[in-house]
């Protein structure tokens, strides 16, 4: 019987067990069979296995040769090293990657066009009914991602005591904070070596920026250790994966309750065609970043203060493949009958420009507690202009879908920066609301340093009637103006004058204004745009002025000489 020499097979073994076990700790897969990672992880730990075989088999084919020299009449020792790398060995390892090509290829939508397109369920909605008019103003987040970051930033520079050690995150996510639309973003470390000094204390807080006032606020909280800048075991989206290690994570992001109190939710995720196709949302796990404590929820039970488990992206995603896939596979490549997809957004002419496949994106409307996301429908040939619109809940998933034509979302903030294009000012993606039935597109116009200048409302359906503002009420009065509609005017108070001694002068920003508030020796408050009395910012306390005014409005302010 031939004798086996089995220690290249405990090498080989112990290899890709440690490889495997690197690539885990590393890049936390989920140990799912759904999970295509996992798989391309276990093939190469084949081939770990494989090498390591072949290279600890070839230690036994060195062999030592005596030579005799006659010149010298000495003798060397000459070595030979002979390895024999074969085909056959790898066979197993390559199986296995082209049955992981052929499983992939098998779950496209070539063969599962049906399945793809039956993802997500979307019900059409009558659009002036669903989407109330009593929205308001303050549901509209029109905030992009770009502002709000300048603006935290901007607020966490003045901090030294925070500045030093951390930085805030790149990610910020739109929640709905008690009734209005908020951006909030977690403190990150600001490298390893600011984790090491502060990693007893953790992350003492985090931003949110109001998308209405466009202000940013630092709240400071309890100690959060278990976040994504952290390392090792105390990296956010690792400690969830410890702790389930065979469910699917996505979309690991930070949110707030309506008491301010931080989490971090990642949504749980499952591949619902063939093996690797049909992504699609079963729940999510909340992390309380100060504890480690984990909660997983099914997709009806997670709690009404969670916004965001449906992510954007994912429910585009979906409604493209209901959109393209409906009627079969070869019918989105050559008929395109009855084919439509989401709108496509550029930041920049240079993206457009190049060859890399477009991204959606959306708008977010606060609305029954929820975020929902908005965003165009159009049709696939190209033209700019939208068939309809989907509205879509972050947090349950449900989708509606309204019947309305008009310009797409590029176009509309062209317009808009048509209105104002001696000034240079870009539109920023805008969101939709209903002003007396009249679906209408609203945004910021931003001047080059990321400032917001102006507000901006153009009509779905026929968008040269546009109209800009300084805020965003007086943006939509001018625009019902624009519509014919007419608006209920308060009876105006009665004007009066009045001679006052200023005892200080205080400057407040509303909406992206700045206003001066005037207190007199009395302790009376007047107030005032500064930009409609610029000359007002050269008072100061001690002066003298006459004031004509309607309730605390001041219409007129003029210096009394001394």
């Amino acid at each position: 019987m031939k004798k086996v020499n089995v220690l290249p097979y405990i090498m080989g073994t112990v290899a890709a067990l440690l490889f495997f076990g690197l690539c885990f700790y590393l890049f936390c897969p989920a140990l799912n069979l759904h999970n295509v990672g996992l798989w391309v992880i276990l093939d190469l730990a084949v081939f770990a296995f494989v090498i390591t075989v072949r290279l600890t088999k070839g230690i036994r084919d060195i062999r030592i040769d005596t030579v005799k020299i006659p010149k010298n009449g000495k003798k060397r020792a000459k070595t030979t090293k002979k390895f024999h790398f074969e085909v056959k060995p790898y066979i197993p390892a390559i199986i296995l990657g082209v049955l992981i090509i052929c499983i992939a290829v098998i779950g496209t939508p070539l063969f599962n066009a049906t399945a793809y397109s039956n993802i997500l369920t979307v019900n059409e909605a009558d659009f002036s009914k669903d989407l109330a008019e009593s929205i308001g103003t303050d549901s509209i987040a029109l905030m992009d991602t770009a502002s709000a970051q300048m603006l935290g930033d901007r607020e966490i520079g003045s901090l030294s005591h925070v500045v030093s050690q951390f930085d805030v995150s790149d990610d910020y996510t739109q929640i709905d904070l008690n009734g209005k639309p908020i951006k909030v973003s977690a403190l990150d470390y600001a490298g390893f070596f600011k984790w090491i000094n502060n990693r007893d204390e953790g992350v003492k807080g985090y931003v949110t920026v109001d998308p209405v006032s466009m202000s940013a606020k630092f709240c400071e909280s309890d100690g959060m250790k278990y976040v994504p800048s952290a390392y090792f075991g105390e990296d956010a989206y690792r400690h969830i994966r410890f702790k389930y290690p065979t469910l699917m994570l996505d979309n690991l992001h930070f949110e707030i309750d309506e008491e301010g109190k931080p989490y971090y939710v990642v949504s749980v995720v499952e591949k619902k065609i063939a093996l690797f196709g049909g992504k699609t949302v079963s729940g999510c796990i909340v992390l309380d970043p100060v504890s480690g404590e984990t909660i997983r929820y099914a997709a009806e039970d997670i709690p009404r203060w969670v916004d965001v488990v449906f992510h954007g992206d994912l429910i585009c995603t979906q409604y493209n493949w209901q959109g393209m896939y409906k009627n079969g596979f070869f019918n989105s490549l050559f008929a395109k009958k009855d084919c439509k997809q989401v709108t496509t957004y550029y930041s920049s002419e240079e993206e457009e420009e190049s060859d890399d496949t477009p991204t959606s994106d959306y708008g977010y409307v606060a609305k029954d507690g929820d975020i929902w996301i908005y965003t165009g429908i159009t049709s696939v040939n190209g033209d700019s202009s939208n068939i309809g619109f989907l509205l879509a809940n972050e947090r349950t998933g449900e989708s509606r879908y309204y019947r309305i034509a008009g310009a797409d979302e590029k176009s509309a903030m062209i317009a808009a920066e048509g209105e104002v294009q001696e000034k240079g000012y870009q539109a920023s993606f805008p969101s939709l609301i209903n002003v007396s039935g009249h679906p209408t597109y609203i945004m910021v116009l931003k001047d080059a340093g990321g400032l917001v200048k102006l507000y901006a409302a153009v009509n779905v359906e026929q968008y040269n009637i546009v109209t800009t503002a300084a805020t965003q009420a007086e943006c939509i009065e001018k625009y019902k103006a624009a519509l014919g509609i007419e608006t209920e005017k308060a009876i105006p108070e009665a004007t009066e004058e009045k001679e006052i001694t200023i005892a200080s002068v205080k400057y407040i920003d509303i909406d992206g204004n700045t206003y001066i508030y005037l207190i007199d020796t009395e302790n009376n408050i007047f107030k005032a745009r500064a930009a409609d009395h610029e000359d007002m910012l050269l008072l100061d306390a001690g002066d003298k002025v006459k004031l004509t005014y309607s309730g605390n409005t001041i219409t007129q302010c003029k210096k009394v000489s001394e």
